[in-house]
């Protein structure tokens, strides 16, 4: 009996081994697929895309086509290899400037130059290929992202030129995002802003992937009371979310708006700005008013216009350290306002 209780306590333990094997084998493939699958479909926040498919002349797909992408401000370069139906995706691109070269035996190179790369968004490539050389090239300049037609999701990219020529009264640059259709002032008079007609805590904002929300009110960092919680000269550009969005951006009901920030090339560039505005440009506000007594011995109103005045100013600079290895970016500003506070006597006397 002894030698059986023996056997009988191994067989169990021996059972619970094998399925705690078992456990941790379906566990690793189950997280296998689950990370294969994020990297087939997932769509980054802080990054975009270049895909299409491939075709000849006469319509007909080309498989095993070579994809050459190529960041011309940095010479960070990713290859990739139509599918058997021609088609091809290269993700995980920062939004910047690329070149995109497609060959294929027995085809002319096709390169297409200027390709702009936004954020959260896939720029459409898609080449009819011409029967010839290989040394032989085919260049196409200018190639601009295109109206999302792939996701059902309402989005809005405003770039560099869009934040440095825009004019604005303040140099918080997320109120550019009023420029999408949905986007409003919020009705508290905060400067928040509504999308959809839902309250301006319900949105959220992010900056390179990270939340940029204050934890307390759930708006942005910095609130509305302060001018801004980064300087415009270190925004590259963000995408304005208003409805439909994936899940990957999360934590909101109303609007996403999500950032990103310049990063340094192989050149070296820079900008310095100032922005003065005062109400000595502009006329008189009618209605502000000071009482002040009158020779006769009584108290009228008199046209009243006090000092107020808005300085803003701020550099930016980026370049190498070690040139198509590391970049370095730098942003410094600085915003001084002087404005009066007015009020209205109770009793002129």
């Amino acid at each position: 009996m002894k030698s059986l209780a023996e056997g009988m306590r191994t067989c169990i333990c021996f059972s619970k081994q094998t399925i705690s094997r078992l456990i941790w084998v379906a566990a690793m493939i189950t997280l296998s697929l689950s990370m294969g699958g994020q990297r087939a479909t997932a769509q980054s926040t802080t990054e975009g895309g270049v895909g299409g498919t491939v075709y000849d002349t006469s319509g007909a797909v080309v498989p095993g086509a070579a994809i050459t992408v190529h960041n011309n401000g940095t010479d960070a370069q990713q290859m990739v290899t139509t599918d058997s139906s021609g088609y091809y995706r290269v993700s995980n691109l920062p939004p910047a400037i690329y070149t995109v070269n497609v060959s294929a035996s027995g085809f002319s190179t096709y390169r297409a130059t200027d390709v702009i790369v936004q954020v959260g968004a896939l720029t459409d490539i898609s080449p009819r290929l011409s029967v010839g050389t290989v040394t032989s090239t085919v260049e196409i300049t200018a190639v601009a992202a295109q109206i999302n037609t792939t996701t059902a999701d309402f989005a809005n990219t405003l770039n560099q030129t869009a934040i440095a020529n825009l004019p604005i009264q303040r140099p918080r640059w997320s109120n550019f995002a009023l420029l999408t259709p949905g986007v409003v002032t919020n009705y508290d008079g905060f400067g928040l802003l509504s999308f959809r007609g839902l309250a301006g805590v319900a949105n959220a904002s992010t900056i390179d992937g990270a939340a940029n929300n204050q934890a307390f009110f759930s708006e942005e960092r910095g609130r509305t009371r302060a001018a801004y919680s980064s300087t415009e000269v270190a925004i590259q550009e963000f995408q304005v979310n208003t409805s439909n969005y994936s899940a990957e951006y999360g934590g909101a009901a109303g609007g996403v708006i999500n950032t990103v920030t310049k990063s340094g090339t192989n050149n070296f560039h820079g900008e310095l700005f100032f922005k003065n505005r005062e109400n000595g440009w502009a006329s008189r506000n009618p209605f502000a008013t000071i009482t002040e007594p009158t020779s006769t011995g009584g108290f009228a109103p008199f046209p009243f216009k006090p000092k107020d005045y808005w300085d803003m100013w701020g550099l930016g600079v980026g370049g190498p350290i070690i040139k198509n290895k590391l970049f370095i970016f730098f942003a410094y500003d600085g915003f001084y306002r002087n404005f009066p506070g007015s009020a209205i006597a109770s009793s002129p006397s």
